[in-house]
Formats: structure tokens, C-alpha cells, sequence
């Protein structure tokens, strides 16, 4: 089965409108979940332990998109195998009076991983490039005046955002930015689940209805925005969010990719733990299994010596 993360990814001016948010119909639903998904997942289990162990590089992934794209869902199922402690998720809400008292990257600052770990951010930065401008949220924030009424606002934005995302990258954080592609009429039917399905509930949120108002509006923001700030160390990928088990495939590929290119390799032993190791391994040869506990004991009296 061969598919090709290039076409997802962007490279020139798009318009969502006319990318599809549909699966391939070229690919099996049965092949990827008895057997595909479960190999990739496995193989970024054993790739982010590498990653931890190494402690050089770090990996953000950034998921955007509408309201009920399946964000949640897809981080549980793809990183279901890795060790959770080396993953870091956040999920952004609107912003804190805190928040709100410092530049609109502090809080996303705060949020990124340490080498080693795999940070997932549900939502980012570019919340305040999208739905800070559809709602005109500037002129009521503690800006100064000059900066609420620069007509550049938003071109200097992404530019400041170019620039720190290019920032991490040359100093070893790597960051996959993946917009989940969701229609209209799915979404429609994914928010209905959660007034009809009482484990589902939890899930609602009356603001999600406000915004689908405004859906054609947020596609013309969207489109910009993955124009505007999909670069070669932080690219965007428009992956198809309709069908989940799809996109969770898509997801799972570009991550597995990503930390192909890094190579993260378990670090070269020191001597002395080679040492240690040989010590043992020499004790074991006389000592039965069952005597492991006296073997080591025995070992650490003779570093005490």
C-alpha cells in the first residue's frame, strides 16, 4: 500500500474548499486497522524511546483545526503505545487574565517540551492568528494602541511566528504542524452525536454551534494561514478528517517519518557502565537466577572495596 505525505503537505496558496476531506478510496479500512496502524504505532513507540534516551532533540506536533476534527481522539489512538512520560499534550483554551498580561507566545513558551519528549499541542499559537482576527479581539486587549491599530498586525504576526518556529528548529525541536480537515456536514454530525449520545455529553460545548456561523469565514482564515507559515523546518500538512481511522493513519506515517529523519540512536556506554555490565554478566555465569539479589549484593560490595 503506497501514500504519499507529499500531497498533503502545503507548499503554495491553497483554498480549503477545494481539498478533499475524504479518505482515499484507493486504501483499505481492514489493512490499516488489523495491521498497518498497529506496526506504525509500534515502530514510534520504539523511535520515541530512542528519542528520550538520546536527549538531543525534541518533537512538537500541532494539531488545528474546526470544532470536532477528532484532535482528541487522534493523539489517544496514535500514541497510545508510547511511554507516557515521554509525551508532553497540552490542550489551549482561550487565554488567562495571566496569559492575557504577557506577549501571545509566552503561554506557548511555557508549554514546550524538554529534549527527549514529544509535545502535542491541541490548538497553538496560531489561534491567535485565526480566531483572535475573525473576532476582532485585538481592540479589546492590553495592547498598546499603536500595535491594536497597525494595519500590519497580522503580516507581522505570522512573521514573528516564522521566526520563533525556525528559532526551535535550530535549536534541535522539531515541530510537524497538521490541520485536521473536517466538512461541514461531518462536523454538523459529530456535534449532534454529543447532544444525542449521553456518553457524549461531556463533550458539549454551546460555543461550538456559535462558531459553525462563521464556518466560510474560518476557512478563508485557515487557507491564509497555511499559506502564510508553511515553511521547510515547520511545515503544515491538510490531512482529510472525515473519516477518522484514515486520518489517524496519515497522523501516525508523518510522525513515524519525522522521527525516521531525526535517527535518534541509544547513546554510546561509558566505560565504567561497560565495565559494570561485564562484571555482571561474569557473576551470572556461576550465580542461578534465583540468586540474582545476592549476586548484585555481591557486586556492590566489591565497588565499595
Amino acid at each position: 500500500m503506497k501514500i504519499s505525505l507529499e500531497s498533503y503537505l502545503v507548499k503554495d496558496k491553497i483554498s480549503l474548499a477545494d481539498i478533499s476531506t475524504k479518505a482515499d478510496p484507493k486504501v483499505k479500512r481492514d489493512e490499516v486497522e488489523s495491521s498497518l496502524f498497529p506496526q506504525i504505532t509500534q515502530e514510534i513507540c520504539t523511535l520515541q524511546e530512542k528519542l528520550w534516551a538520546e536527549n538531543k532533540h525534541g518533537l512538537i506536533i500541532l494539531f488545528q483545526g474546526m470544532d470536532a476534527a477528532g484532535k482528541d481522539s487522534a493523539v489517544k489512538r496514535v500514541f497510545s503505545e508510547v511511554n507516557p512520560a515521554g509525551l508532553s499534550i497540552v490542550s489551549f483554551k482561550a487565554p488567562s487574565e495571566e496569559e492575557l498580561d504577557h506577549d501571545y507566545l509566552w503561554r506557548i513558551n511555557r508549554a514546550l517540551p524538554p529534549r527527549g519528549v514529544i509535545g502535542i499541542f491541541n490548538r497553538s499559537h496560531y489561534e491567535d492568528v485565526v480566531t483572535v482576527r475573525l473576532h476582532d479581539l485585538i481592540k479589546n486587549g492590553p495592547l498598546p494602541d499603536e500595535i491594536k491599530n497597525d494595519s500590519d498586525i497580522w503580516k507581522d504576526r505570522y512573521e514573528q511566528i516564522c521566526n520563533w518556529e525556525k528559532y526551535l528548529y535550530q535549536n534541535g525541536f522539531h515541530m510537524i504542524k497538521i490541520f485536521l480537515h473536517v466538512s461541514k456536514d461531518e462536523q454538523r454530525k459529530r456535534l449532534a452525536e454529543r447532544l444525542i449520545n449521553p456518553d457524549k455529553h461531556y463533550k458539549f460545548d454551546l460555543g461550538d454551534i456559535r462558531e459553525r456561523q462563521y464556518w466560510d469565514r474560518y476557512q478563508d482564515l485557515y487557507s491564509d494561514m497555511l499559506y502564510r507559515s508553511s515553511t521547510k523546518y515547520a511545515p503544515w500538512y491538510v490531512l482529510p478528517a472525515d473519516n477518522k481511522w484514515f486520518t489517524r493513519l496519515l497522523i501516525a506515517m508523518l510522525v513515524r517519518d519525522t522521527l525516521r529523519a531525526i535517527d535518534p540512536q541509544f547513546p554510546e556506554l561509558s566505560d565504567d557502565v561497560k565495565s559494570q555490565i561485564h562484571t555482571v554478566k561474569t557473576l551470572f555465569e556461576d550465580v542461578d537466577m534465583k540468586d540474582f539479589g545476592d549476586a548484585i549484593l555481591k557486586l556492590s560490595k566489591s565497588k565499595k572495596k
